[in-house]
């Protein structure tokens, strides 16, 4: 069967440091912004999980969206994502069914595999032990999500069989997603089954033989078109298009300095790092061989900024490129200034977002996503 949709288009929380103001107010700021988004007519909220510094400090999406649930009726709400291999797979498991529970089906499963070596560190875990315990974690959820009972064999967690309650009362199927920012994590996300994430950071040119094999790959796995692709952006919209670029220009510079740092991409030590790690092993031999500033204009091309007119354009080149998308947007970061950061978002809401809700796609559907577990 297949169907026409409208593009998603959904609000990126980041929870990212400012030198200026404290952690009280930062969170709410992005509690501001989430609860605005669904009168402005965002699809879903996505939240981060990231822990201990100021790259970004959610260290539970679960409990941060239940709250938002709860001063909500519509909008979705979507960790993006569960780290598994900071997470026990049990606890991941109740946390996405208690999500759903608490917004009558409105929640949307995110998992990831996490690349900070500090985090790593932090929770006592080698990042060389990743890639098997993300694998055996996901089949784990994905499992107890699909059938109410979790258990497993593995090294990592082993599991006695154990039923979730609540239960699960309806499928994940067609709302469970992964961060990929690798090659080899889009391959386990169209093996899995599942819609993948990709965060801008490169121009997009360079994604396109990426996204045309996770979408092949898909199919040949499941027999049915893979779902659109999920990015996720910093944006500055702005009504002055020069103004919008000078703002994201600085901002954007500081949050790329802070990726930069918190993943550690211009050092060596994804070489030494067991696991599926040579492709940030290669773009950090790469990027050692570009200049600063050539890099900081990939990425800044990769992103969003400028007038309504401006982003639109960015946009409908990227589905050129890309083939349809599902759009992720952050606001807030880098230190902007809160005001800025909300009169962006109710402009890109009032001029861009209606111009998106009308570009549509035709997909295959596989599965009935409301059906009881």
């Amino acid at each position: 069967m297949r169907r026409e949709s409208c593009m998603r288009v959904n609000l990126l929380c980041m929870f990212t440091g400012n030198s200026a103001t404290d952690d009280a107010q930062i969170y709410r700021n992005e509690l501001k912004l989430a609860l605005d988004a669904e009168a402005m007519g965002f699809d879903r909220v996505m939240a981060v999980e990231h822990h201990f510094n100021d790259y970004a400090f959610c260290p539970d999406n679960a409990q941060f969206l239940s709250y938002v649930a709860a001063r909500t009726s519509r909008i979705e709400l979507f960790p993006s994502a569960f780290i598994l291999p900071w997470n026990d797979p049990v606890r991941v498991a109740e946390k996405i069914t208690m999500l759903d529970y608490l917004s009558d089906g409105r929640a949307v499963l995110g998992i990831g595999r996490g690349l900070a070596r500090k985090e790593f560190a932090a929770f006592r875990t080698s990042m060389s032990e990743s890639r098997d315990r993300f694998d055996e974690a996901a089949t784990m959820v994905l499992g107890a999500l699909d059938t109410g009972f979790i258990e497993g064999e593995g090294p990592h967690y082993p599991q006695p069989r154990v039923e979730i309650r609540p239960r699960p009362f309806k499928s994940f199927v067609g709302r469970s997603y992964m961060v990929g920012t690798s090659p080899a994590s889009v391959d386990v996300a169209a093996r899995l089954g599942l819609g993948a994430m990709k965060f801008a950071a490169a121009p997009w040119e360079t994604a396109v033989d990426e996204v045309n094999r996770y979408r092949e790959s898909f199919a040949s796995h499941h027999g049915t078109a893979a779902p659109p692709l999920v990015t996720g952006d910093v944006m500055v919209c702005h009504r002055n298009d020069k103004r919008g670029e000078e703002l994201v220009r600085n901002h954007a510079r500081n949050y790329y300095v802070s990726v930069l740092s918190h993943y550690e991409l211009l050092s060596d030590h994804f070489k030494e790092t067991l696991g599926s790690y040579a492709h940030y092993a290669s773009q950090a031999e790469a990027m050692r061989g570009t200049s600063e500033e050539a890099a900081f204009e990939g990425y800044l091309s990769a992103n969003l900024w400028g007038d309504p007119s401006r982003i639109l354009d960015q946009l409908a080149k990227r589905r050129e490129l890309l083939g349809d998308f599902e759009l992720g947007v952050s606001v807030n970061f880098g230190e902007i200034d809160f005001e800025v950061a909300l009169n962006s978002m109710r402009l890109f809401a009032d001029k861009v977002l209606p111009e998106l809700k009308s570009w549509t796609s035709t997909s295959d559907v596989a599965v009935d996503a409301t059906r009881a577990v």
